[in-house]
């Protein structure tokens, strides 16, 4: 309703509203008057007919004047159509009514007139209520009035009619509003197509700015008709066409315009961007057609192109060269490889910048190594070439080359600037590198030279040349500023690479340093293990096998969330941490536990550090079993890592289920759950990183299932076990670090062990030590009997005097799985108290406190490890080249307890 053509509907239809309301009104009102004096004429002639009536007078006089004249008026009454006919009496009573109760009634009203023998007609309420009243006098023979008909119409009869007649009016009131509206949308809706549904706004404004922009615009703009002739033209095209003044109405062709260009105005066919002669410009014409949309005819645009012609060269020229950018930016830098970056810009340059593109670099951005400060450097390696034929005498990729001061490229290196030369074989100092090669290359056709450096946060890293041959134009001082473009952005891709390069290799020797460098000697487990880095940078997975007490040993696997030095870092101090717990003889949960609460102290360490106030939570799992060959027992725990897959001898594979436990730094003092597995001897234990199992091709399920198919089968060695693992589950390229570690199982038989329970005496030290004596006897190990029995005395007597019963001895042998070492010789005393002993110097007056102090001088190793039940005491002492140790200087160092000034 916005539109021209809605208002005016809306205003016809109040207007015919208005009539019809108002004609509606007008007719009622006159029904009602008609329906008014009708009832007066009907009153007056009906009063005036039965007064005059024959029989009225003499009924009059009859002796009953009511009985004879009420059957008479009423008869009369319903042939007129009154409400009543009523006879009065000069003396006011009442001869004949419609109501016979109001018969012998004196009658109230406006009757003197009547009396007098005038007829009157009036309005007036009596018994029948509101009334038209006409009231006629009757006369007698002698002309004197003798009686009075009146006859009333109530005003509730005459209201009756007029509403009888009203939904005739109404209806017809209604059926000329539909017939008024109809017409008037009829008139709005051709208006409506004639404005184009615009608003009286819309349209003021349009004709008032339609010849302002019709002449306003840079654009020529004609209208030409289905006949050909010229309907409008705006003065851009009368000032491009050179139109006469009265062309509006000619026909095209008397227009004198060029042939071809008059030919397309009158013809029915659109063009685009046709470009015409019209005296000494030229037109870009556009031509539409305004059927059916319109009436027959066409639009005709016209723009002049004469200067635009000159700068489309140039314009083209911008554009490929934005495309170029725009490809460089998409396809170098796509690795973090320094040569592969190269390559990629000497690919994008070639051809559609250069012929031949060569890219050098300094040998320490190749290492990843910082480049030298200076810029002098003339001495470059050739890392990438593109467009060069296998016969051309440039030098090729890998070749260093040493540029004389003179040389193009030395002079960017130094000055840090584009070099550019037009006409190479003008160039003395190009020439001055290489003669007889600088001869050949022109000879190949190179004519044109751009040496631009590789600049990044404000260093030369290298330069890149480019080369036109024959064929294409020789560079210009414009090709300069789009090869800095090219070069820049190349630079920062190759300084990334770079940097990259060196953290990698940082991070690959840090990780290198944290790692174990090999197993350590043990008798318990044959080991093998593969350590593989993700493909995406170092990580922090590591594995250990830690050596205890006892010949039982512990095996680690551990995983870092993340990559880099972060990670690496990370890892060392986890590892670290866990080779420290271990020699403690920290129980499995004891040590899980300890790690969860280091985790969460470098958490909080790392918080108020970390970049933009966001702290670097370290995520890490860790799984640490304990396998004693005595008893084959197995106690592991893990903490968000995966658990481990058991091998049994047949060749059957188990994948225990472990209590789960969060991730390390998440336990929030949760104690950790163990489980204890009895292991057969030559089973083997499997422990593995997530990387082995997880990956974007298969989910965790599937992989299990994998690792289960790849360790299934027996009589297989560890490192045989490795290798075929990791043939089964390594992928491609993997997203993540891989750790495996297998172990087989050994266990002590008992021809390697030997206990003895132990009295708390002092004199069960003796046949203690006696039966020690023969048992190393029967081991032949009868060179080290000395110094096995001064040990296990010393042990035995410190837990008879300080400790509590029970007291037990075990002496155990071992025989190294692999190298050279003969084994080792294991004592332990265990007693049921928890006080650990430790080592001092006793001072002249004590009586005692050495003795622990010869333990540490003869064994090897020794310490305390606590058990549920109390202690143990244990000392190692190796049996290297099955030579006894060192005791000739014993004498002096036990002298050497005592001052000789004391004694």
């Amino acid at each position: 309703m916005h539109s021209l053509a809605g208002q005016v509907f809306l205003l016809q239809l109040a207007v015919v509203m208005l009539l019809v309301a108002a004609t509606l009104v007008a007719l009622v009102v006159q029904a009602r008057s008609d329906v008014m004096a009708d009832a007066r004429q009907r009153t007056l002639t009906t009063a005036q007919t039965f007064a005059n009536s024959p029989g009225t007078v003499a009924a009059l006089n009859s002796a009953n004047p009511s009985a004879v004249l009420q059957p008479y008026a009423e008869a009369a009454r319903k042939a007129a159509g009154v409400d009543a006919i009523i006879v009065y009496g000069l003396n006011g009573l009442t001869l004949t009514h419609s109501d016979p109760h109001q018969i012998g009634k004196h009658v109230i009203g406006p009757y003197a007139k009547a009396a007098t023998g005038k007829p009157f007609t009036s309005t007036f309420k009596g018994s029948l209520g509101l009334s038209v009243i006409s009231a006629v006098p009757v006369r007698g023979p002698d002309g004197s009035v003798v009686a009075i008909v009146s006859v009333p119409v109530t005003v509730e009869t005459v209201q009756h009619r007029v509403n009888r007649q009203l939904p005739v009016l109404f209806g017809g009131a209604a059926a000329a509003l539909v017939v008024a509206a109809g017409g008037s949308g009829l008139v709005s809706r051709r208006l409506r197509r004639q404005t184009h549904g615009l608003g009286a706004i819309e349209m003021t404004r349009m004709y008032e700015h339609h010849d302002a922009v019709l002449h306003a615009v840079r654009e020529g703009v004609l209208i030409v008709g289905g006949d050909g002739r010229l309907l409008l033209a705006n003065d851009e095209a009368r000032r491009l066409l050179d139109l006469p003044a009265d062309a509006d109405g000619r026909h095209i062709t008397e227009l004198r315009l060029e042939d071809d260009l008059a030919r397309l105005l009158a013809s029915d066919l659109p063009a685009t961007d046709e470009v015409h002669l019209a005296g000494d410009r030229l037109l870009a014409v556009n031509k539409r057609l305004t059927a059916p949309h319109g009436p027959v005819g066409s639009v005709v645009t016209l723009r002049d192109t004469t200067e635009l012609r000159a700068l489309s060269g140039r314009a083209e020229v911008a554009r490929e060269r934005l495309t170029l950018l725009y490809d460089a930016g998409l396809r170098i830098g796509t690795t973090l490889d320094v040569k592969r970056t190269a390559e990629e810009l000497a690919e994008v340059a070639v051809p559609r910048f250069a012929d031949i593109v060569t890219v050098e670099l300094l040998e320490p951005v190749l290492r990843g190594e910082e480049t030298p400060g200076a810029t002098a450097v003339t001495e470059l390696r050739r890392s990438a070439v593109a467009g060069l034929d296998a016969d051309d005498p440039l030098p090729h990729v890998g070749e260093l080359i040493r540029f004389v001061p003179a040389h193009p490229v030395a002079v960017a290196m130094t000055e840090g600037r584009p070099v550019l030369i037009e006409d190479l074989s003008g160039s003395d100092g190009w020439r001055a590198q290489h003669p007889e090669h600088a001869g050949r290359i022109l000879d190949h056709g190179v004519h044109s030279l751009l040496v631009v450096p590789l600049r990044a946060r404000g260093v030369v890293l290298g330069v890149v040349d480019f080369r036109r041959a024959r064929g294409s134009p020789p560079f210009e001082e414009e090709d300069a500023s789009l090869a800095e473009e090219l070069a820049a952005r190349a630079a920062v891709c190759i300084d990334n690479a770079r940097r990259y390069t060196r953290e990698h290799a940082m991070a690959v020797t840090l990780q290198h340093s944290l790692l174990p460098r090999g197993l350590p000697e043990q008798s318990a487990l044959d080991v093998a293990y593969r350590y593989l880095p993700a493909q995406a940078g170092v990580g922090g997975d590591w594995f250990d096998v830690i050596p205890l007490s006892g010949t039982r040993v512990a095996l680690v696997v551990g995983d870092v969330v993340g990559h880099g030095l972060h990670a690496a870092a990370t890892m060392g101090r986890l590892r670290t941490a866990v080779h420290n717990f271990a020699v403690l003889d920290m129980p499995v949960e004891e040590l899980l536990g300890r790690l969860d609460e280091l985790v969460a102290q470098i958490d909080a360490e790392e918080a108020p550090t970390a970049e933009h106030g966001q702290g670097m939570i370290t995520g890490a799992t860790c799984q640490y079993a304990v396998y004693d060959p005595t008893s084959g027992q197995l106690v592991l725990a893990t903490a968000g890592h995966p658990g481990p897959a058991v091998v049994r001898p047949d060749g059957a594979v188990d994948f225990p289920q472990l209590p789960v436990s969060p991730p390390l730094g998440l336990g929030a003092g949760l104690p950790v759950e163990t489980v204890e597995l009895t292991v057969p001897a030559g089973s083997r234990l499997v422990l593995y990183t997530d990387g082995l199992i997880e990956d974007r091709t298969r989910d965790l399920d599937a992989g299990l299932q994998a690792l289960r198919d790849a360790l299934t089968g027996a009589d297989r060695t560890p490192e045989d076990t490795c290798t075929a693992v990791m043939q089964v589950m390594l992928s491609d390229r993997p997203r993540d670090d891989i750790a495996l570690l297998v172990a087989r199982t050994c266990r002590l038989g008992p021809a390697q062990m030997a206990e003895w329970d132990v009295p708390r005496d002092p004199a069960a030290v003796a046949p203690v030590r006696t039966a020690c004596a023969r048992r190393l006897t029967e081991w032949g190990l009868e060179q080290v009997s000395f110094t096995a029995e001064l040990i296990l005395s010393e042990l035995i007597t410190n837990a008879i005097r300080y400790g509590t019963e029970p007291i037990a001895v075990r002496l155990l042998r071992t025989v190294p799985i692999s190298g050279p070492a003969a084994g080792t010789l294991i004592f332990e005393v265990s007693d049921g108290s928890s006080t650990s002993p430790r080592l001092r110097r006793a001072k002249v007056t004590d009586e005692g406190g050495r003795g622990l102090f010869l333990v540490a001088q003869l064994a090897e190793r020794w310490g305390t490890r606590y058990t549920p039940t109390g202690k143990v005491i244990w000392a190692e002492q190796s049996l290297r080249h099955g030579a006894p140790p060192d005791t000739e200087g014993l004498g002096e160092i036990l002298l050497g307890q005592w001052d000789d000034t004391a004694l």
